[in-house]
């Protein structure tokens, strides 16, 4: 068997920027953050060694495990963030007293539109500073549309002839579009 015939296998090395694949790590919102961060490993330590790495090696070649385990880490701990921001939202809509829980709503529709008009700004950035920018929106509109889409659904499972009100009157501004 000749090795010079042999398939050669490519080698991928990951750099700073695959860290940046796929979503964001969602924001979580102060209120809820102490439910919603209880026990979720945070990949601190993780990001410790992988920054030791890089300042003992000075270039990210050969710290390929550290990123790789990072990045197995953040994105364990982002699906189980969203889930739970989810869920919190969730049970907000279903236990919170009516009027707080239409005022919520009313709140996640405001952080829509600001994220939206934000967007929309940063849609005129070059670069990679307008990438990041539009990256970060784009992981935060797609989180806040999920709360509220959460909330919503927490509302709709109340019992009571006054439940479906604000789910109603909910859905038209999520679909709201900006034009300058």
């Amino acid at each position: 068997m000749d090795v010079d015939k042999q398939e050669t296998m490519e080698e991928t090395i990951l750099v700073g920027d695959d860290l940046m694949r796929g979503p964001p790590s969602p924001v979580v919102p102060k209120e809820i953050a102490s439910h919603v961060l209880e026990g979720v490993e945070l990949c601190d330590g993780i990001l410790k060694n992988l920054f030791l790495c890089l300042q003992i090696n000075d270039i990210e070649p050969f710290c390929q495990d550290e990123i790789v385990l990072y990045q197995q880490c953040v994105a364990k701990r982002d699906k189980e963030i969203r889930e739970r921001l989810q869920d919190s939202e969730y049970k907000l809509g279903v236990s919170m007293p009516l009027e707080e829980a239409k005022e919520r709503v009313t709140q996640l529709q405001s952080e829509l539109t600001l994220l939206e008009r934000r967007m929309i700004l940063a849609s005129g950035l070059q670069g990679m500073e307008g990438f990041r920018q539009r990256w970060s929106l784009h992981g935060q509109l797609g989180d806040t549309r999920k709360r509220l889409e959460a909330l919503n659904n927490g509302l709709a499972k109340r019992e009571g002839p006054s439940s479906p009100a604000p789910v109603e009157g909910a859905t038209p501004a999520v679909k709201k579009r900006w034009f300058f």
